[in-house]
């Protein structure tokens, strides 16, 4: 058995889909590109796929992760084509690694968002981030299935900061991006949630529903704020141990994005 990791994004119209959507594309590419899948038991068999920590929907992503399992083995580097090459373009598979450690999902400790506020001068934006973080905490409300649940958003922000961006609407409104380092914990704290926040703290309403991407997700380092991209360790790994995928392979595989989240999505 062999186990493969894989970043891909959600781009575009393509942050629409729900996370059963994609789990739906998903598995018709993995048919399409004839991936040697292991399957679970059962009367109702379905290809071993591990997702971890999907971004909500409607909202883009350059960092989104999941692992499979094959009963043969394969090279990343080829799989990783065949399976973008068998998704709708904005659904893009952006990198594949051999899983040689554990625990995935654990290292999703922490995500950089992107919050693009149309019709907001930075000013303002900028005023509403340094009166959030002012704040010993943030209350805010959010509908769940058992009703309204109150909590903290801001106890999970590690960083926020605004800064301006060109308008590109034929207007020519103001435009502020707000960039945030949110850890994962529990109950889970969204962008939305803390625009929310930022409404309750600072008083700041957009005119128009913000424009949201996930930039990085990953290890939370304390002392930087950067996140670190969760493929490194098997990376490490991997130079570390010959390689044991069928074919010839390259001892890394370059993920393209600033493990601090200096990539920007299309969202």
């Amino acid at each position: 058995m062999q186990r493969i990791r894989l970043r891909y994004t959600k781009r575009g119209r393509l942050r629409f889909t729900s996370h059963r959507d994609f789990q739906r594309a998903f598995e018709r590419a993995l048919r399409r590109a004839e991936v040697p899948m292991a399957y679970s038991a059962g009367f109702t068999p379905h290809p071993k796929v591990s997702y971890a920590n999907a971004a909500p929907t409607g909202t883009g992503s350059e960092a989104e992760y999941l692992e499979i399992q094959l009963t043969q083995e394969r090279d990343p580097a080829t799989l990783r084509e065949l399976l973008d090459a068998s998704l709708p373009s904005g659904l893009d598979v952006i990198d594949a690694v051999e899983a040689r450690t554990s625990g995935l999902a654990d290292r999703l400790q922490a995500s950089v968002w992107e919050l693009r506020l149309d019709g907001v001068e930075p000013a303002e934006a900028e005023r509403a981030a340094a009166a959030f973080l002012a704040a010993e905490e943030v209350q805010v409300e959010r509908r769940t299935k058992n009703g309204m649940r109150a909590f903290d958003a801001r106890a999970a922000v590690s960083a926020l900061e605004a800064s301006a961006a060109e308008a590109d609407r034929p207007d020519g409104r103001a435009c502020a991006i707000l960039r945030l380092v949110v850890r994962h914990v529990t109950p889970a704290v969204r962008p939305d949630d803390v625009l929310s926040g930022l409404r309750a703290a600072a008083d700041l309403a957009p005119p128009v529903p913000a424009a949201v991407t996930r930039l990085a997700q990953g290890l939370l380092d304390e002392e930087t704020g950067a996140v670190t991209d969760p493929l490194a360790p098997d990376r490490d790994a991997a130079t570390a141990a010959p390689s044991t995928a069928a074919g010839p392979r390259a001892a890394t595989v370059t993920s393209g994005v600033n493990p601090a989240g200096a990539g920007h999505g299309t969202a």
